[in-house]
């Protein structure tokens, strides 16, 4: 009896195992049947993984190289507006024939099994702090509206009292064309 359950995760390969040189190249599809990540974005049940995956065979097992990519949707770290993000991560990794202490993974009943690969590497790939932009302003403290959906309450921002002495202070023109004047010095030099 077989021990590997077969998922969308598992790939055959059977027609490399044990065939050094050999190589296979196969896009997969993979359903998510749970979410994939816990924070303020998850890649959802019901979305899909694609993966391009080349599988090679050596003397210790299989390679698999993959290019994965997903959609995570949540909502964003500063206005909590709902958002969607791509995910895109590279893994590769070896399934030795014979689990032994330098392989963590195994080729099991002509079969490899991605789920663990894949299932990691999406969920470190999330930001732990999305954004809908990068400039995204939040929401304003008093109002809780959106600071991009109303501008005119970004302009009230209150400055620390501890900063006025310096506010008042800026760049005079004479030292900013006295610095001008000194590059153009060095320069005929």
């Amino acid at each position: 009896m077989s021990k590997l359950q077969k998922t969308p995760y598992t790939v055959n390969v059977r027609d490399i195992v044990h065939r050094p040189g050999e190589m296979r190249e196969q896009r997969l599809e993979i359903p998510i049947t749970e979410d994939l990540g816990e924070g303020l974005v998850a890649v959802r049940a019901g979305d899909t993984i694609d993966a391009e995956l080349r599988l090679e065979s050596v003397h210790e097992g299989i390679l698999v190289s993959a290019d994965v990519s997903a959609t995570a949707s949540g909502v964003c770290g500063r206005c909590l507006i709902d958002m969607e993000q791509g995910v895109e991560v590279e893994i590769q990794e070896l399934f030795a024939y014979s689990l032994g202490e330098a392989f963590e993974f195994e080729v099991q009943d002509d079969h490899v099994d991605l789920e663990p690969l894949i299932r990691d590497a999406v969920v470190l790939a999330l930001p732990f702090q999305p954004v809908c932009r990068p400039d995204c302003p939040g929401l304003d403290p008093e109002t809780g509206l959106r600071l991009a959906d109303h501008p005119e309450l970004a302009e009230r921002v209150q400055r620390d009292p501890r900063w006025d002495a310096l506010a008042d202070l800026g760049a005079s023109e004479d030292y900013s064309a006295g610095s001008a004047r000194s590059a153009d010095t060095k320069k005929e030099r």
